[in-house]
């Protein structure tokens, strides 16, 4: 199968993508998903993945608490069944059931009366957002606690309160969902997407709900690389597929992280530690000639599971698409991100990016012009004709002439992309053509991670 049919597939998915259906499908999944309180384990996270399984063919790999991984162990296993604080009278005025960001993740087990005084150091709010509720967690610290809206902090009565934790903190698993869909090649491109959150949407939802529908979509479609999307528990998770999938990690070729997708920032994308890696060249150049702002940003060993996959050790060409970056906006981390705050038309603007993204990494080969001296003529070969077809510009001209001349098996198809400053899939089209009329060769796949023109 030649790289002509496999761009086709992703391309023509893309030509005729109806934006609006897709925005509705990534919303609803993110509104299915949004009540359940997940963790970095435990049977929240499990629930969220078997939803998952429902579309795409996920498989849950259970890795025992105790088990060591690289310099980390495998954390006991956390579950919540209820939890409150109740004032004299008897009233809930804080409700795991209401909201499971009202308690601390990974609080262990409480059940006790006690004064404001010995309560409040447990309590946790926003004094800058008094009326939004803080997520925060206890991954590794034996503690507990609860968040709750400040303005409902101050108002608290000095009076003997009741709180209860109804968790569990004992050993168990931690749980990693993954999908395969293989291509013509076993090298792969990962899509990572942590999925520990509990209700935030932006940060976690939207981005597993993009990888979903980009795994239905490749599984339709003929393409050339095997597609791999982790569903994991931030840190922790990637810490441990790494250490137990080292040989599946040196297949990776190109990857994405997936976080905070949703909102209605603009586009942002974090280099990865490698800085001009294919897919770090591949995400600016479309980005670049998409005509809208964006924003690019070098490489920090501080985000998201980046940190685990761009380590020394292995150095993965791993970079992360963000609209706005977590931190970035007052949502974050708070019940102010939930499903008023992710906005249909902003997910379907990101799947539709990384199609285009897609159709770079697909579509991207060293070619070779087989007649190098002097350009060939073109109007015997119906080549002119074609070029009629694109407007007034003359675009595919200009596309036909840049490959022919820098097509000498050195460089590649993105390569030449980024140097015409035209789209990648219109220098794919005028390579296409140029291979049809015998005055082109597509040579080899491209060299990985050349440099490229300067950014």
């Amino acid at each position: 199968m030649s790289h002509v049919t496999d761009i086709g597939g992703v391309a023509s998915v893309r030509s005729t993508l109806d934006r609006t259906a897709i925005g509705a499908e990534l919303q609803a999944r993110i509104r299915r998903l949004y009540p359940i309180c997940r963790s970095i384990t435990g049977n929240g996270l499990r629930e969220t993945l078997s939803i998952l399984a429902e579309e795409v063919p996920l498989t849950q790999e259970e890795v025992a608490t105790g088990t060591p991984v690289f310099d980390w162990t495998v954390p006991k296993e956390w579950n919540i069944r209820d939890a409150w604080i109740k004032n004299r009278r008897g009233e809930r005025i804080v409700d795991f059931k209401a909201s499971n960001l009202h308690v601390v993740n990974y609080s262990m087990p409480v059940h006790a009366r006690m004064s404001l005084e010995a309560l409040r150091p447990h309590l946790h709010s926003i004094p800058e957002q008094p009326d939004w509720t803080p997520y925060k967690t206890a991954y590794y610290a034996e503690t507990w606690g609860f968040c709750l809206p400040h303005r409902q902090l101050v108002a608290l009565a000095d009076e003997e309160y009741e709180v209860c934790i109804d968790s569990t903190l004992e050993p168990g698993h931690l749980t990693l969902g993954q999908v395969v869909v293989p291509g013509r090649s076993t090298d792969e491109v990962l899509f990572s997407c942590h999925s520990c959150h509990p209700s935030l949407c932006n940060d976690n939802l939207s981005g597993m709900s993009v990888g979903v529908t980009l795994a239905k979509l490749l599984a339709s479609v003929p393409h050339r690389y095997t597609y791999r999307f982790l569903f994991i528990p931030g840190t922790i998770g990637a810490i441990t597929w790494l250490a137990r999938h080292e040989a599946d990690a040196a297949r990776i070729k190109h990857g994405l992280v997936l976080a905070c997708v949703g909102d209605r920032g603009t586009v942002t994308y974090k280099r990865s530690r490698r800085g001009q890696a294919t897919i770090d060249r591949a995400v600016v150049h479309v980005l670049k000639t998409g005509g809208e702002h964006f924003d690019v940003r070098e490489f920090s060993p501080y985000g998201y599971d980046e940190r685990q996959y761009c380590s020394p050790g292995f150095n993965l060409p791993m970079g992360v698409w963000s609209r706005t970056p977590h931190g970035c906006f007052p949502q974050y981390h708070t019940s102010a991100d939930n499903l008023d705050f992710v906005d249909p038309d902003s997910l379907a603007d990101t799947f539709a990016k990384l199609l285009e993204v897609l159709e770079v990494l697909e579509g991207d080969a060293t070619t070779l012009n087989r007649n190098p001296k002097c350009e060939p003529q073109l109007g015997k070969r119906g080549l002119y004709s074609k070029m009629g077809g694109h407007g007034g510009k003359r675009e595919m001209e200009f596309a036909i002439l840049w490959v022919l001349n820098q097509s000498d098996g050195s460089k590649s198809l993105l390569d030449i992309a980024e140097r015409a400053g035209l789209p990648f899939s219109l220098i794919r089209r005028a390579a296409d053509a140029l291979i049809e009329a015998s005055l082109l060769d597509e040579a080899a796949p491209p060299a990985q991670d050349s440099r490229g023109p300067a950014l």
